[in-house]
């Protein structure tokens, strides 16, 4: 298969769809790969070390696109890629279409084969092991980025998350204990926190428990709790998914009117939407805006702010199903194995995902009826 992999073009974005050693794997089964020029420079894989693992570099997008039976990417395509897709070529990357109606539609018109990394998923449909690496790094991040600017300078309230002796440290409130909250919450209680985990998956709860042994408050989660719990939180991490699907709004606008001026969200779910009514998208440039007094993070690629661990970290998941992928074709792979075919979201002009088409109000289609 004639594999293409594009520089990155949305903002601040430094990650590569495919790093040498995976292109190198993918050389060794007899697939051609296609780089555009600097596309790893950022994170310091030049184009030497992609023609050493044995890709061919091109000079632009355009002649990836062109070249390319299959692109693979890192963060969704933007319009004017979109604009370079075909009827059948195969797109392997994270989409989030659920909040994205517009780069849905261009996908759609396209006629191309999009297959979401985020609505893959584990053996019995459990777990989304293209989605989990990226959620790791996210979780962590969170952590950083809201004690960075819990900082007076940054316009936070000026508390230190350790504290010190004699001062408390920050309460940090987790809503949401799947793969992003419980990494927060791991460097959340490591930096000395007091950390609330909000959860609502009784097995999830025993297994927090567990595991952090009371250096954590795992509760139930529903309104009244939010409500009251919100109001002392120093930091905020929104960290609600569901798959393929629009995150809810848990945090109104009320709610925010409630909390400490200076206080600091961060919305990991902010690339399906957000849960939090007052979130909208940033970027690494401007990551940051005020709402009722709170400072709002909500970068939609958060991971690519360390993009080197991300890109190899990523390629470390992604690498088998592109391997399967090229190996087999499309229809084969997916049609062996139900748990990636759930990852097909857009596939000759019709919405497969029904997550997605019920957030945009769109016709579903059964992935059965594709295959």
């Amino acid at each position: 298969m004639r594999i293409g992999v594009p520089k990155e073009i949305k903002t601040l974005e430094h990650r590569v769809g495919l790093v040498p050693s995976s292109v190198k794997e993918l050389h060794s089964q007899g697939h051609e790969v296609f780089i555009e020029s600097n596309a790893g420079l950022a994170i310091n894989f030049t184009n030497q070390d992609y023609e050493e693992a044995g890709a061919q570099i091109l000079p632009d997008a355009r002649a990836i696109f062109d070249a390319a039976e299959m692109i693979i990417k890192v963060k969704e395509p933007q319009a004017e890629e979109c604009s370079m897709m075909r009827e059948g070529q195969v797109l392997f990357t994270y989409l989030h279409l659920a909040a994205d109606p517009e780069q849905t539609k261009a996908l759609m018109d396209s006629g191309c084969v999009a297959i979401a990394y985020e609505t893959v998923t584990g053996p019995h449909g459990h777990g989304l092991p293209l989605l989990e690496p990226m959620s790791e790094i996210a979780g962590r991040l969170s952590v950083q980025v809201g004690a960075y600017h819990l900082q007076k300078h940054m316009g936070g309230l000026g508390r230190l998350i350790s504290g010190v002796p004699g001062v408390r440290p920050a309460d940090v409130l987790i809503i949401g204990g799947g793969v992003a909250g419980f990494h927060a919450a791991q460097m959340a209680t490591g930096l000395g926190a007091n950390v609330t985990i909000l959860e609502r998956s009784n097995a999830r709860m025993r297994f927090l428990d567990e595991y952090f042994h009371g250096r954590a408050n795992i509760i139930y989660s529903n309104l009244d709790i939010l409500e009251r719990v919100i109001k002392t939180a120093d930091i905020v991490i929104g960290a609600v998914l569901i798959p393929g699907a629009s995150a809810p709004k848990l945090v109104t606008r009320k709610m925010l009117s409630t909390m400490k001026r200076g206080a600091v969200i961060v919305d990991i779910a902010i690339d399906q939407g957000g849960c939090c009514e007052t979130s909208r998208p940033t970027t690494h440039k401007d990551p940051v805006y005020t709402e009722e007094g709170v400072l709002h993070y909500c970068v939609a690629n958060m991971p690519g702010a360390v993009a080197l661990t991300s890109a190899l970290a990523l390629n470390h998941s992604v690498l088998p199903y592109a391997m399967n992928l090229a190996n087999k074709g499309w229809k084969k792979a997916l049609g062996e194995d139900e748990n990636f075919a759930n990852g097909l979201n857009i596939c000759h002009g019709k919405v497969t995902h029904k997550g997605v088409a019920q957030s945009l109000n769109l016709e579903y289609t059964k992935i059965d009826d594709i295959l």
